[in-house]
């Protein structure tokens, strides 16, 4: 007879499912991944970037695979506020996976703007604070690399989402990403999600020229993996373990096996992002594995992953 394993987690006074959340610019804004799983099975559905105003993003080409990953440079291209909210929240408010809103903007005050507008929307539970884009020329990774700003735009936009989550999201492109994830617990962050992708280059050889118009790209799939894992176990022994403040881990995960890895190393949860361009069904699988993985070595709650490497 198989153990029953509890895998449903709390995650910053949340009740969720599942640890497995979609990362942000991988699923759309709501239910563009229904017609593959079943989105209410996971623990949270992250949309893609919302600002104020529509956002056209980066020329193209803005896409190309690597040999272990992908490289994008889409600009934060999005229908903006007042499109997400007339067109999306309505499919929003009928799943029942908590419901993330990644918020992006130029200016500090754009995103309190979108935050407070958005704060107002049953159907959201949180927000996922987006200061790690490395792919935009102003807001994105720049507001994310000084611990002083951090904390600022932490605070600001924490007062604008009243009782909902937020979550920081942390780029990796810092000297030490536990002084970044310091600042942003101290201005008040529910969660952290990290990481974000690695700015990187591919050139084309023959042109002698960038192969993405934008000339550099945010680096995800299984190439950065072993980089994330080691930055999420350094901020969660460094700062959230002491803290209690939920980790979201994400960068290459394509399995279960590579979920684990994340939660062993500190995560509470974990995201999958390039992976479901290749099988949008694959973050149920993870579900799934999971549960297995906790049957068959004595767990019989997932959150007893969290942290639990020797």
């Amino acid at each position: 007879m198989k153990k029953d394993v509890n895998i449903t987690i709390d995650f910053a006074g949340l009740k969720l499912a599942s640890p497995v959340f979609t990362a942000s610019g991988t699923c759309g804004y709501a239910d563009e991944l229904a017609d593959f799983m079943d989105i209410n099975a996971l623990g949270g559905f992250i949309t893609k970037s919302i600002t104020l105003l529509p956002r056209k993003g980066n020329p193209t080409p803005r896409v190309v695979e690597t040999d272990a990953g992908m490289l994008n440079a889409i600009g934060l291209a999005n229908i903006g506020l007042e499109q997400f909210i007339k067109e999306k929240i309505p499919l929003l408010e009928k799943m029942s996976a908590a419901i993330f809103v990644n918020v992006a903007g130029q200016k500090i005050e754009e995103y309190v703007q979108v935050t407070a507008e958005l704060a107002k929307q049953p159907a959201i539970a949180g927000f996922e604070l987006n200061i790690s884009c490395p792919n935009v020329a102003k807001g994105g990774v720049h507001f994310g690399t000084d611990p002083a700003g951090v904390r600022r735009i932490t605070e600001e936009v924490k007062k604008a989402a009243a009782d909902k989550v937020l979550m920081v999201k942390l780029t990796p492109s810092v000297t030490d990403i536990s002084v970044i994830a310091e600042a942003a617990v101290a201005g008040g962050a529910d969660a952290l999600s990290l990481v974000n992708t690695f700015t990187a280059m591919a050139i084309d050889t023959e042109k002698r020229r960038c192969v993405l118009a934008n000339r550099t790209g945010g680096l995800s799939g299984p190439a950065i993996k072993p980089m994330a894992i080691y930055l999420v176990n350094k901020v969660y022994n460094e700062v959230t373990k002491k803290s209690g403040i939920p980790i979201l881990g994400l960068g290459g995960i394509k399995n279960a096996s590579d979920a684990i890895e994340f939660m062993l190393a500190g995560a509470s949860a974990v995201a999958l992002g390039t992976y479901n361009f290749i099988q949008p069904a694959r973050a149920i699988e993870i579900v799934d594995g999971i549960g297995e993985y906790c049957r068959r070595n004595g767990f019989d709650n997932v959150h007893q992953l969290t942290g639990a490497l020797e």
